[in-house]
Parts: structure tokens; sequence; C-alpha cells
């Protein structure tokens, strides 16, 4: 059941997920499209979540905005929007331009393996200013043993920082290791089942991935609603290995499933690795911050697994 509705105000509005936006030219959405949009949002009761490009609107795009509840996702530039401007509820970062002040807002972190792996040490001194910070891996199809091994260090490392800050009375959250401490069941990234995006031509996507990769790859378009082929494919009832795992952080990205398995619905072996190895770090660091206290006394203990990609175990499906 759909939810949320992504609105991409222009062609260069920033990546917030795994996808490269690699458009350059302005093409902002037409403002009866936009407010098609919202009008659609508005009848099926949806979130909306309005993606920015790195410019002023006009004014009677934001009025159109402001005429809905919505939630709004920015670039974060390395210089902080003057005071009374940090109107976004998510600030996207690339680079690892993080601000070096204090800012009580929500922070997505857009990383390279390589980066993160060699500059993970810097999300230490971000986690004590930030309100949140999400770690995006680009290019998580690319890990190989050797990263799997590092990335467990690196997790590791980060844990013990965690921990230190809970200790000392703060409530850090940091998407990879504190996430899955707080959840129960899946909580993914439900393209196509609980989220839609709308693109500036007018016409629906799976998500912003599948429209800067192929803006033929449409799901419908405003003027005749929703037209998505095999839809039961993007629920998790329908995901042969995710519907047995308790991974239960992981983004369970359905572009990047069908771009290295071919299918929406089968995630490749090292989107699976990569988040085992999260599962399995925070499982420790529930362990050791409740060390120090009661903490989340309603969450079970994460059990351990013998496997890091649910697909070896396969024989032990229900």
């Amino acid at each position: 059941m759909l939810q949320y509705l992504i609105i991409l105000l222009d062609d260069t509005s920033t990546s917030f997920c795994h996808y490269e936006n690699t458009k350059t030219e302005h093409r902002l959405i037409p403002i009866e499209t936009l407010k098609q949009g919202i009008r659609f949002g508005m009848m099926e009761n949806l979130m909306i979540q309005f993606v920015y490009p790195d410019y002023e609107l006009p004014e009677e795009y934001k009025e159109a905005i402001e005429s809905i509840d919505h939630s709004k996702i920015k670039s974060l530039t390395p210089t902080l929007p003057e005071e009374g401007s940090l109107d976004a509820d998510v600030w996207v970062v690339n680079d690892w331009n993080i601000p070096k002040d204090d800012v009580d807002l929500p922070i997505v972190l857009r990383t390279s393996k390589a980066d993160l792996l060699t500059r993970y040490k810097e999300l230490k001194y971000a986690l004590a200013r930030v309100a949140r910070l999400n770690v995006v891996i680009t290019d998580v199809e690319t890990f190989n043993d050797e990263d799997f091994a590092t990335y467990k260090t690196v997790l590791k490392d980060l844990a013990e920082e965690v921990e230190a800050l809970y200790a000392s009375g703060k409530s850090p959250q940091l998407n990879i290791l504190t996430d899955r401490m707080m959840l129960k069941e899946m909580n993914n990234c439900g393209a196509g089942d609980t989220t839609i995006t709308l693109a500036p031509n007018g016409r629906f996507y799976v998500c912003p991935a599948f429209y800067y990769e192929d803006d033929a790859d449409s799901v419908g378009d405003i003027e005749h609603g929703l037209d998505i082929k095999n839809k039961q494919l993007y629920k998790l009832e329908y995901a042969p290995i995710c519907r047995h795992c308790d991974a239960y952080q992981c983004k369970r990205c359905v572009w990047l499933n069908r771009k290295t398995t071919l299918e929406v619905n089968t995630p490749s072996h090292e989107q699976c690795v990569v988040a085992h190895l999260e599962r399995n770090a925070s499982a420790e660091l529930l362990k050791c911050i409740r060390k120090h206290g009661v903490f989340l006394p309603d969450q079970e203990e994460i059990k351990e697994t013998e496997y890091l990609d649910p697909f070896e175990n396969r024989e032990k499906w229900q």
C-alpha cells in the first residue's frame, strides 16, 4: 500500500541514495505537473517528499509546496545556510563535507566504499554533533572478501564510539549500527510498494534511480495514473531471500537488486553480507550498551547467526 510520494523538482535534484545523478542541465518540473502531483498525493493520502536542486525555486513553486504537509530533501554544502533557512528535513552530504558545527539535523552521507573504509574515523566527530547520521554506500556491489573484513573492523571501531556516547548520556543515531537495535521487523526502502516517484517529465517511476538510469522505464504518468507491472514483486512477502532475513535495517534496494541480479526482489551477495555485518555489529553494540544500564528493555537480544548471506541458510527456511 502506497504511503509516500517522492517528487523530483528538477532533473538536477540531489541524489539521496545509492544511485548517481549525472544530469547537469536544469529541467524544472512544470508548475502544473507539480500541482497535479500534489493533488495526487492528497487524493491518495500520501506523505510527499520534495527533492530539491541546488538553486532557488520560483515563488509560485514555493507556494505550491507549502500548500500541503511535506518533507524536504536538500543538498548541504560545506557552508551551512544562514540561520532560519535550515528548513530541510533531510540534508544530503557528498564528498564528506560534514558540517563542523553542531547542527540538530539529520544528515545523509553518500560515500564510496573506498572513502568509507579509509575516512570512517571522521564519523566519530560527527556522531555527537548531528541529530542523525545515515551512511549510504554508493558502490556496495563492489565489496569483496577483503573489504568485508575491513568493514567488520570499521563497524567495531565505530560501535565503541557509539557505546561511549550512550554511556555519557547522549543518544547518537547511526543507521549502520543503531537502527537494527531499534527494529522488530523489516524497515526497508519500500520503492514500488510503499513509495513511488514523480519525475519532472510527469511520469511515475519505482524510485528516482529508475528515472535517472532510463527515463523510458516509467510505471505510469500523472495524467493516467500508476501502472506497475508485477507489482507484487516489490513486496517483502514475494522476496524469496529477504522474507527469511532479520537484517531489518537493510535498505533492500530494488534498483540495486535489479542492477546486480536482474531481479527486483533478489539482492546481491554483497548487499546481503554488508547488511549482516551491520546486523552483527548492532547485536554486539546492544549487549555493550546494556552493561551501562537498562536500555531498550522491550527489545529482544539479536541472536547470533552462522552465516553472512541468508541464502546460505536456505535449507532451514520454512
